[in-house]
């Protein structure tokens, strides 16, 4: 799978993508630093990339706006952390095939998880 990582998402989030066999960059590879959420969200699609944030502004626009996307995951935890961003993360790629991701919006959250549209 492909990946874009949004500039306030870990940094090791790439390598750790790259090892488990997936293809990742980092906004900040492509554009500026603050660049808005709506340009980030086209680039994620220009690169044909599955987005992840921190931003949770995107759970709740993108599934309005886009009927068809390469997919966000966004990851919104209470204290997040490095170590606990990438938990979930691995725990969310282990957890459903490739495909679930497309045109879909999930939020990761401290000790549940919702995708829009739902899983079947």
């Amino acid at each position: 799978m492909n990946f874009l990582l949004d500039e306030n998402f870990p940094k090791s989030a790439a390598d750790f993508l790259k090892e488990a066999g997936h293809s990742a960059c980092r906004v900040l590879e492509l554009a500026e630093q603050g660049t808005d959420d709506h340009a980030v969200f086209e680039l994620a699609q220009q690169e044909q990339a599955i987005l992840l944030t921190t931003d949770r502004d995107f759970f709740h626009t993108i599934p309005w706006l886009f009927a068809e996307h390469h997919g966000v995951i966004v990851i919104a935890l209470k204290q997040p952390n490095r170590a606990a961003i990438l938990l979930k993360l691995a725990w969310l790629l282990e957890k459903l095939p490739p495909l679930s991701f497309r045109n879909r919006v999930f939020q990761l959250r401290d000790t549940s998880w919702i995708a829009i549209p739902p899983l079947s």
